[in-house]
């Protein structure tokens, strides 16, 4: 009957992993698309968006059929619960992958402009906050994940830095006002990305440790 159960949880592990790769290659190609001007990355991140959700439901329905049926206690209840929520962590990454896209493929019809900001890098620290809160994820590494909400920081401080610029931008020039906009955009959303990294990256000190740091930051 337990192994039956461990099973289980493998497969949802599993699913997840699946879910994760969807949503890391979304974000991934969001950015390529932003730095490379590449209108067909920008409609292969619009079609990932079904395969994104489809996963979310079947992870969500998976797990709380664990949780109806089995009973699990302790780590294997925590387990499930930062599953839940990474995953939902993980279906609104998707979400943000394609409104980068969607502000990507406006700003491609119009004139390119040299704006003051760096969103390649700003993405490229997003998605390694990502990378390595899953990556933790997959060892069950507390430390690791302890190490993702140290880059939080730094992409908060990019992000700010790209408002700051790109508003200067639309006060002294006007023409370009739509492409700075659209770059502000990408930035908060990328800045959000990093938001989600750092919840992944909570709820696996969760499950490891059983210390609920969302819960003592909020309280803070």
């Amino acid at each position: 009957m337990r192994k039956r159960f461990h099973q289980s949880l493998d497969e949802l592990k599993e699913k997840l992993l699946v879910m994760a790769g969807f949503s890391e290659q979304a974000i991934q190609r969001a950015i390529e698309a932003y730095r490379t001007r590449d209108g067909e990355m920008v409609e292969l991140v619009r079609k990932s968006e079904p395969s994104i959700n489809r996963l979310e439901r079947e992870i969500d329905s998976t797990a709380l059929d664990l949780l109806a049926t089995e009973q699990p206690m302790a780590v294997d209840l925590r387990f499930i619960l930062s599953v839940i929520r990474i995953n939902a962590d993980l279906e609104r990454v998707g979400d943000l992958a394609v409104n980068i896209a969607v502000r990507v493929g406006e700003t491609n019809a119009l004139q390119p402009v040299d704006l003051p900001v760096d969103i390649p890098r700003l993405g490229t620290l997003a998605a390694a906050m990502i990378r390595k809160a899953l990556e933790a994820f997959i060892e069950g590494d507390a430390e690791m994940a302890e190490s993702v909400l140290a880059l939080d920081d730094e992409v908060d401080r990019l992000n700010s830095a790209a408002f700051h610029a790109l508003s200067r931008v639309i006060r002294e020039q006007p023409a370009v006002t739509t492409q700075a906009l659209n770059a502000m955009l990408i930035a908060r959303n990328l800045e959000r990305v990093g938001d989600h990294a750092t919840n992944i990256a909570e709820d696996v000190i969760f499950w490891v440790k059983g210390n609920d740091i969302r819960h003592k930051m909020t309280a803070a």
